[in-house]
């Protein structure tokens, strides 16, 4: 049963209404069911399956959990530490029965050293190859520069991996992306507190395929998830796929770490890969399930959900559906321009477990951006999970991706960030050069990034009206942004056109109220106006935001001396 027809509706609808002939990620449709042939391995992805990103939500009721371990070997345990030797099952086992199972514990297939957990630095004296191997990921992430760890990343029920130390509310848990405006890259690229480097060392994985069955890279790497040591159990799934890469059970075990550290798209790609080799494979299917889900992809979500076997819930397929419900309000939201209704049925949407999918953050930013709160637009972005350029282009296609990257420039202008907004939309031109509304979007970015530029040179002359007048040209292009804005309202002061300049940074503060430059700018013409009380309202919040800013406390306290003495002169 190929999956393209039901890839195909889901994306008529939101997708359609959303961004018009376009479609926010419209792209080819391959198959991706679990009886359907696929020409390509994971490791060389080249899908043109149609999708979103990156979501954290909960996998209901299962967890990958391990076989208890045999003892028929002893080795010589690291100091105040007991390891457990691990036994060579038998030959006939199938290969699903070694991945993480559901009762806590591991199963191991061959005579190997025990894992090591507690411990970072392992003697190779001590255990032999199993330290050996340890000491080699850890020296190859300290030159790689890769951090990954339960403390710095959190994540809930990933598909059916439960991992420790981790914390949700309701049915999902979420990362934080903070940051958003000083941490992203030209086209939406951010930077996080974990590493997903994508080179996996090709040494590492070249020194133990020869030394190491593959069933004890897996559960060595089984046994760094569930400690949080993510980017460590990535590199040992992806050793053991090197010696074996016809396994179903480690392509999605290596899903699991992959969604654990935020690359989305590629746990997606494993969990195809693994159904193709085993179409009846009822785990992957679930994770898979969960992943879509998190995409905002409904049919194919459910499609997974009901060839997931004992894996399957019911309240997988209800909580789907709830999602659909949310995803029809978006369109017709959005098909009647009413802003505020969209931006309420994109909480809704995300809320209800659609928490990473990208057209529908791009949705809520546009609502907020046609609302005039440029800000908020800004904040919702900010949540939304960015991944690799290549690999988004890859999944989503390039007019796909291209219509995300509209959105972000738009943001990024609103938000004074002009060079990143040049960037992204001359990417997206180049994605997709047929669409008008890229053309018109680069054309206005490009008008008011210049008449920015202009005014910043003639200001820098001490050229004022002629710095005046150049960012009002930019103004004529886009009306509210709070840095042309501010920027107009510092020539007019220095014109001595000061309540010009109140006006003009308080259209800037509407749009961003955490502007902070044009706050001060008001505050400062208002104390030269005399107007004491509208300063020292600007004075008193500028102080909560930097409390360690000398100028601003005394500014405060001389608005405040000089309101005194205009009340006494009152009375």
């Amino acid at each position: 049963m190929a999956e393209k027809p039901v890839e195909k509706r889901s994306r008529r609808g939101l997708l359609g209404a959303v961004f018009g002939r376009r479609g926010l990620w419209s792209k080819k449709c391959t198959a991706d069911k679990g009886n359907h042939k696929s020409t390509t391995s994971s490791s060389s992805i080249a899908s043109t399956d149609c999708t979103a990103n990156i979501q954290f939500t909960k996998s209901p009721a299962t967890e990958l959990n391990p076989n208890k371990l045999h003892q028929d070997h002893k080795v010589s345990p690291e100091p105040n530490q007991i390891q457990k030797p691990i036994s060579k099952p038998s030959s006939n086992q199938n290969p699903n029965n070694h991945q993480l199972g559901n009762n806590g514990n591991y199963q191991q297939i061959n005579n190997q050293w025990p894992v090591q957990q507690q411990a970072k630095k392992v003697p190779k004296e001590s255990i032999g190859l199993s330290g050996e191997l340890e000491s080699m990921i850890m020296d190859n992430q300290k030159a790689k520069g890769i951090r990954a760890s339960s403390s710095n990343v959190m994540f809930g029920n990933l598909g059916n991996l439960k991992q420790p130390g981790t914390t949700s509310v309701g049915n999902q848990t979420t990362v934080q992306n903070k940051g958003y405006g000083n941490n992203v890259g030209s086209y939406g690229e951010r930077q996080t507190s974990v590493s997903t480097n994508q080179d996996q060392p090709g040494s590492l994985c070249r020194a133990i395929s020869t030394r190491m069955d593959p069933e004890t890279l897996k559960i060595m790497g089984n046994e760094d998830y569930k400690n949080g040591n993510f980017a460590e159990a990535l590199a040992l799934y992806d050793a053991a796929i090197a010696i074996d890469p016809k396994k179903a059970a480690y392509r999605s075990n290596k899903s699991a770490a992959l969604t654990a550290l935020g690359r989305i798209i590629e746990a997606v790609f494993e969990c195809r890969e693994a159904i193709r080799m085993e179409p009846h494979y009822h785990r992957a299917h679930h994770r898979l399930s969960n992943l879509y889900l998190r995409l905002g992809e409904v049919d194919n979500s459910i499609y997974h959900v009901k060839h997931s076997g004992p894996e399957a819930d019911q309240e997988d397929i209800l909580k789907a559906k709830t999602v659909q419900t949310h995803l029809n309000k978006c369109t017709e939201a959005k098909r009647l321009r009413d802003w505020k209704g969209l931006i309420k049925e994109t909480e809704n949407t995300i809320a209800s477990g659609a928490d990473a999918a990208p057209q529908v953050y791009a949705l809520q930013a546009e609502a907020f951006l046609k609302s005039y709160r440029h800000q908020e637009a800004d904040d919702a972005l900010s949540r939304c999970p960015v991944f690799d350029v290549e690999m988004s282009t890859k999944y989503y296609g390039p007019i796909g991706y291209a219509g995300f990257l509209v959105v972000w420039a738009q943001v990024h202008m609103s938000s004074g960030r002009f060079g990143e907004a040049v960037e992204a939309i001359q990417r997206a031109n180049k994605m997709d050069r047929n669409n008008r509304e890229v053309s018109m979007v680069l054309r206005r970015v490009q008008a008011v990034t210049a008449a920015r530029s202009r005014g910043n040179d003639f200001f820098k002359a001490g050229r004022f009206q002629e710095a005046s007048a150049a960012y009002g040209e930019g103004l004529d292009h886009d009306s509210r942004n709070s840095v042309l804005l501010c920027n107009r309202a510092a020539c007019l002061s220095k014109m001595g056109q000061l309540h010009k300049a109140v006006e003009d940074s308080t259209v800037a503060l509407t749009v961003r109220p955490a502007y902070a430059k044009a706050r001060l700018r008001r505050a400062d013409c208002n104390t030269k106006l005399g107007n004491w009380e509208a300063a020292i309202g600007d004075y008193e919040i500028l102080r909560k935001e930097t409390p360690e800013d000398e100028e601003v406390l005394r500014a405060l306290s001389e608005s405040k001396m000089q309101l005194v003495k205009q009340h006494g002169h009152e009375s």
